[in-house]
């Protein structure tokens, strides 16, 4: 009896340091590669940027199949005009190096018919995923069914594809013409005549548009007094043209009182117009933002007191996220709309802050913690082991 009671004993401690020891592995195992990151940006009309990248088993195990092997990505804009555009491919050109993957850019020059071949040729190219920036259903629809139906990822940018499988995100061109008349609208007191500067044939354009629309019902008191836009490649001179003779037909102090610019390339046109012929009384209120943009906004009696925006370079690097979450064969959104922030000289420093500051001045800036996957930061990892 003795004898059984001592093997028990044995056979219940031997259990229980098993059953110890194997808790202790999988603890191990779960908190195991928890990896870091940062990369560098470039920025020129097409470039290609790529990195390879090897990693221990382990590693390679939480990592989707298809993202063990660099990716190739097509990024085709309608075209590339201005400091936003560059720092909307910086962000895309910064996440995709993160990832150890290639991307190629493309500028169709705001021609369509040649952004729509650009699809044409990735589809040829077999890459393993498309990103469009900007671009109209009517033109590109045919081409990215045809990616669809090939297998490739498309995720879209402020574009109005409607197209299964097909993500859009959007900086929620509503609610940044909303936030930037709203503010116009409280500066002037309800009450003024302004300069609106707008252009049809782009997607964001038209939904700010509608805004301005429920705007001037909403404040019937502020009147338009002229409007005018031009999309070219050289939008801003041209837009500084146009304002100075919208100054010479109105040139009394008191005949405009606000411009409402619905892009930033349109903002310093106008900005610079006002400067130059001192009538800095009338404020400018745009859309968008970049550095240039910052250093204008933060000149000393500069017009220009309140833009709305996203952060350009966050937007292209949510954009390639979502890319690579489809390649690796997760659901994700068909739309999805970023949180713009109102930015106003008033909330800024004296000193000159820089995008990357921005965030110690408006809360929430370029932080959006959108499509991000557990493995991204292992891929991360992998690649800077490089």
């Amino acid at each position: 009896m003795k004898r059984f009671k001592a093997l028990s004993f044995l056979f219940l401690l031997f259990f229980a340091v098993f059953s110890i020891s194997a808790g202790c592995t999988n603890e191990q195992d779960a908190v195991s590669s928890k990896p870091a990151n940062e990369a560098k940006t470039t920025n020129n009309k097409t470039e290609t940027t790529s990195s390879h990248s090897t990693a221990t088993s382990d590693e390679q195990a939480s990592i989707p199949e298809k993202l063990k092997k660099p990716v190739k990505i097509a990024s085709i804009m309608q075209m590339s005009i201005g400091t936003f555009s560059s720092q909307y491919i910086a962000g895309v050109k910064e996440q995709v190096q993160k990832f150890g993957g290639e991307v190629q850019i493309y500028n169709a020059d705001n021609d369509l018919t040649k952004m729509a071949s650009y699809v044409e040729t990735a589809i040829t190219q077999n890459v393993d995923a498309i990103l469009l920036d900007h671009g109209r259903a009517d033109a590109l629809e045919g081409p990215v069914k045809k990616a669809v139906e090939k297998g490739i990822p498309v995720v879209a940018f402020d574009n109005d594809l409607n197209i299964p499988g097909v993500t859009v995100i959007d900086q929620d061109d509503y609610s940044l013409a909303w936030k930037t008349l709203k503010t116009l609208a409280e500066d002037l007191n309800g009450e003024g005549n302004i300069v609106t500067i707008w252009v049809g044939g782009f997607t964001p354009m038209e939904r700010r548009h509608v805004i301005y629309d429920a705007f001037k019902k909403r404040y019937p008191n502020i009147k338009e007094i002229a409007k005018f836009g031009t999309a070219s490649a050289n939008t801003a001179l041209d837009t500084q043209t146009q304002m100075e003779a919208i100054l010479k037909k109105y040139p009394n102090k008191g005949d405009i009182d606000a411009v409402f610019a619905t892009w930033d390339e349109f903002a310093k046109g106008a900005t610079r117009a006002i400067e130059q012929a001192g009538r800095t009384e009338i404020k400018v209120y745009g859309i968008d933002l970049s550095d240039e943009d910052l250093q204008m906004i933060q000149k000393p009696n500069s017009p220009w007191v309140a833009t709305t925006a996203t952060d350009p370079a966050e937007v292209g690097r949510v954009q390639v996220r979502f890319a690579y979450q489809k390649i690796a064969g997760e659901k994700t959104p068909n739309i999805y709309s970023l949180e713009p922030h109102l930015v106003k000289r008033s909330d800024l420093p004296d000193k000159q802050v820089s995008m990357n500051e921005l965030s110690q001045y408006i809360p929430g800036w370029g932080q959006s913690n959108v499509a991000i996957s557990p493995w991204m930061k292992t891929l991360e990892a992998q690649v800077n082991k490089k």
